[in-house]
């Protein structure tokens, strides 16, 4: 880790026309920088030529900086974290490819970092110049993901971030496949703040994050950090048991009063209710028990610390 050097990470899938304006982005950003900026290129599998445009842009000398090819598209946040892995510098931002966050974001994030403040620094949308059926799908989605998994997460969500070597090495111990980055960052706490900015019309190509990839990322984040599907049902279970309890005692009373008068009828209508209800309750405490399981085989710290001072008290003259 070098102390006067701060590290950008972009990821890069299908940014062909994005490339030729990121990369003089990236330059006015390192211009502008009291210290070195070493910039991370991740290609995730990218099927265009911006592999090609970035090789000949290192090839020119133009950038500071790395270029990491993955085999094949493992996902925006599996590229982002290759990339915090090989940054070197003091301090870590992440930055989108297709410029739709303003630039100067990441000089507010590292001027934040610097102040020694904060740990960890989110960029937290609070208006979108795109379309209005993008915006109420958007909307929906995170209002979803903040009333179901993480209620501090932003009400536009996080594309967007910045933090510490410390941060980040914490996060690196958080080897989980199929997981949430915006929930681990999250559930690892630290000093953390927020910096509002608007989000940018997007110039070339088109988005790649679709609504099945939206669907995939939700599944992902309610499976690693919620077990709330598995407590509805729990509920569900409990109050379908108490139903069932209190509809067998009924149909007994009707039995013995001789309204019932099926043979068989009322027999069979308890053993039903009450089986199917009580299967349901039992499924459900052994879901509370596998999460738990599951839980514990993500190998997750218990906690984690931010600072340690040792000191002594002075003894009285």
């Amino acid at each position: 880790m070098t102390s006067n050097l701060y590290s950008l990470i972009v990821p890069i899938y299908k940014s062909e026309g994005s490339i030729p304006r990121l990369l003089k982005v990236l330059l006015q950003l390192q211009a502008e920088l009291d210290c070195k900026l070493e910039i991370i290129f991740v290609v995730d599998g990218s099927p265009d030529a911006s592999s090609q445009l970035l090789r000949q842009s290192a090839n020119e000398g133009v950038l500071r900086g790395t270029l990491i090819e993955l085999t094949r598209n493992f996902g925006s946040f599996a590229a982002i974290r290759v990339g915090m892995n090989h940054a070197r510098g003091s301090m870590m931002a992440v930055m989108a490819a297709d410029l739709q966050e303003p630039p100067e974001l990441v000089l507010k994030m590292f001027h934040s970092l610097a102040s020694g403040e904060v740990d960890l620094v989110f960029g937290q949308r609070v208006g979108r110049d795109d379309p209005l059926s993008t915006r109420l799908l958007s909307s929906l989605f995170w209002g979803l993901y903040r009333r179901l998994i993480l209620p501090d997460i932003p009400k536009g969500g996080i594309d967007i971030f910045a933090c510490t070597a410390q941060v980040r090495d914490d996060l690196m111990r958080l080897n989980e496949a199929n997981s949430s980055l915006v929930s681990q960052l999250m559930w690892l706490g630290y000093r953390r703040a927020f910096i509002p900015y608007e989000r940018q019309k997007r110039q070339e190509g088109s988005s790649a994050w679709t609504i099945a990839k939206r669907l995939r990322y939700m599944s992902d984040s309610i499976l690693s950090f919620s077990d709330l599907p598995i407590r509805v049902f729990l509920w569900l279970s409990c109050f379908g048991f108490i139903f069932a309890i209190s509809a067998a005692t009924a149909i007994a009373i009707l039995r013995l009063l001789g309204v019932i008068t099926v043979p068989g009828y009322a027999a069979l209508a308890i053993l039903i209710l009450c089986c199917c209800m009580l299967n349901n309750l039992v499924v459900a405490i052994v879901g509370l028990y596998t999460w738990r399981a599951f839980d514990n085989t993500k190998n997750r710290p218990l906690a984690l610390i931010r600072s340690k001072l040792n000191f002594t008290i002075s003894q009285p003259s």
